[in-house]
């Protein structure tokens, strides 16, 4: 059997706010309950379980493999709901869209302070 990645979790001050915000943003399906968890099924069957915490939340880093459509998409209702967004992981450059390998990529926070990314271009693929 190959090694997978199958399941990570997610703490969040509100699993049901963050987990939305994920399917909305992206165009993913509903969240759905398992246990004390609100999984979200990723298109590789990987699950992203929130859970609810009143710890201290360190920020995490969630790169998102997307299609050019799909980056578009997701770009737009990023725009539309005025959620900052950067070009680079340190948000030393707000507002812009980066071009890594030929593609696109942006930066963006979620509602628990995660650092959410999406790109359209595997880091290290070649291209620009």
């Amino acid at each position: 059997m190959a090694v997978q990645l199958n399941h990570t979790i997610i703490p969040a001050r509100d699993k049901t706010t963050s987990a939305a915000f994920l399917t909305e943003i992206l165009g993913l399906s509903a969240p759905v309950p398992f246990g004390h968890f609100l999984t979200v099924r990723l298109d590789n069957d990987v699950t992203l379980d929130f859970m609810d915490t009143a710890d201290e939340i360190r920020s995490q880093h969630l790169a998102f493999l997307v299609s050019e459509a799909e980056f578009d998409a997701i770009f737009g209702r990023i725009r539309e709901r005025q959620i900052p967004y950067w070009a680079d992981p340190r948000a030393q450059h707000p507002g812009e869209i980066n071009h890594h390998d030929g593609g696109r990529g942006v930066y963006f926070p979620d509602p628990a302070g995660h650092f959410l990314e999406i790109i359209t271009r595997p880091y290290g693929s070649g291209g620009g």
